[in-house]
């Protein structure tokens, strides 16, 4: 008896899901050194203004809305070689990225301000397109690991495992990078930041490696037909994908939010604590749950629907921050409290952080059989860049309230804030998560239209219009 397209085409092994996990465990290792540390590394160590550092990654963001499309249409337009379609660029792209990654945060304090801030764009921007060139096969490689849609629901999950620990080593790193200066007061060291992206860097570089040697891709994926316009097309097609364009937004407002809480909470804890040395437990706290839920995120996706469980689980994360606030009108508010909603918030969030590729691909596949669109590189690459704007959306909320009190880099001193400015800081820092929060429950919730019942239907098309073309 022939077997059904979907059946030739998955059967993924453990060894298959930890491949892929280390893939973004590498790319978080890099890319967690921007959400927890470069922020304050520029506006302490290198002194830049909060407004230059975000004038800079709005310039980089334009950039990345033209370089994202046509590094997508390139891997798209290119012919698999002996190492797949996606693999290679893996390993092509490894090591620039983690080079990248240090020349960050290389010790430039010796130029002057305008050659600080000329060295900040050209190694941002940089390290941005070379992420960008490995980002988007790799995000594109599930499409081709496996054809059946729990099989990728697995392979969400252990992506997000993945990210989990790749976060961590720069969430320690924004924990452990201080000095105690002679007047009591803490800063963070140029030294310490620099060897620990070193040894950060390493070991992306390692754990892209694995990714290559232990993925394999069982789905034939054939190369796009190079015509004039055909960039044009397949975005059009994916502005006009409800599905496609609702996972896009949420996945931005998300990530904007991680981004926010872990940039953030460097100023939180060193100015409104006094804890600096406890940077990187709100993340941890909020991480934690994600070691019970990984367990069975999957199965109630499979059972309940992976937008249902997604969005009212971020439902959830929303009402602990808002109880926050609420608790700070009447004066309630201390460094564990503040912890404690942390971990129950990450209960929530626990779901959309280990599904949300999966919801990804799911649209992906709902282009593929509703609009005939094939080209998975150019899709994941114009995904990649709605997550960067939740960078761009993350970098702004984190100095506009900075702005707003005054802050002036490594000059400022927790003396120096007002009661006002320190009520601020906090109100910021509980609200902001809150908003977008609740926008992505409403996204996912009411925009996003690819429920149980949606998915069943779609794996069913799925299966007549590509095995037809296989």
């Amino acid at each position: 008896m022939e077997q059904s397209y979907i059946s030739r085409t998955s059967g993924i092994k453990a060894k298959d899901k930890i491949g892929y996990a280390m893939g973004d465990l590498a790319s978080c290792l890099v890319f967690g050194l921007t959400q927890s540390v470069l922020n304050k590394y520029y506006t302490d160590v290198l002194e830049i203004s909060v407004l230059s550092v975000m004038i800079m990654t709005i310039i980089a963001r334009i950039w990345d809305a033209v370089n994202d499309p046509i590094w997508g249409r390139i891997i798209d337009g290119a012919k698999p070689g002996k190492d797949g379609r996606y693999r290679r660029w893996i390993k092509i792209f490894a090591v620039p990225v983690a080079l990248a990654a240090v020349l960050m945060f290389l010790d430039v304090r010796g130029f002057s301000a305008g050659g600080r801030l000329a060295w900040i764009y050209l190694t941002y921007i940089l390290f941005g397109m070379l992420y960008t060139c490995i980002n988007i096969p790799y995000g594109s490689l599930a499409q081709v690991i496996t054809s059946d849609d729990k099989e990728r629901s697995a392979l969400s999950v252990f992506r997000s495992i993945g990210s989990t620990f790749g976060a961590m080593p720069a969430m320690a790193l924004a924990s452990m990078c201080y000095v105690t200066l002679a007047d009591g007061t803490k800063q963070m060291s140029q030294n310490k930041v620099f060897i620990g992206a070193i040894a950060i860097a390493v070991l992306s570089v390692l754990a892209y490696m694995l990714c290559y040697a232990w993925s394999k891709e069982r789905v034939e994926s054939k190369p796009a037909p190079k015509k004039k316009g055909e960039t044009g097309r397949v975005i059009k097609t994916l502005l006009k994908s409800r599905p496609f364009m609702a996972v896009s937004l949420a996945s931005m407002l998300f990530l904007a939010a991680q981004m926010f809480g872990q940039g953030y909470n460097s100023y939180l804890f060193h100015h409104y604590f006094g804890k600096p040395g406890l940077t990187m437990l709100p993340t941890v706290f909020q991480y934690l749950p994600v070691a019970i839920v990984m367990f069975f995120a999957t199965k109630l996706g499979n059972k309940f629907g992976r937008r249902e469980v997604c969005s009212y689980g971020i439902l959830v994360a929303a009402a602990f921050y808002i109880l926050l606030f609420v608790l700070a009108l009447f004066g309630v508010t201390n460094v564990w409290l503040y912890l404690a909603a942390c971990l129950m918030s990450g209960i929530g969030t626990a779901f959309i952080f280990l599904l949300i590729w999966a919801l990804a691909n799911d649209a992906i596949d709902y282009n593929k059989v509703t609009y005939g669109l094939n080209d998975e590189a150019t899709s994941y690459a114009f995904y990649s860049f709605m997550r960067k704007l939740g960078q761009t959306v993350a970098t702004v909320l984190i100095n506009v309230p900075l702005l707003r009190i005054g802050y002036n880099g490594s000059e400022l001193k927790t003396e120096g804030l007002s009661e006002t400015a320190l009520k601020s800081m906090y109100n910021s820092s509980v609200m902001i998560p809150a908003v977008l929060f609740l926008l992505v429950f409403i996204i996912l919730r009411f925009v996003y239209p690819l429920g149980k019942k949606q998915i069943e239907e779609l794996q069913v098309k799925k299966e007549q219009v590509l095995g037809k073309q296989a």
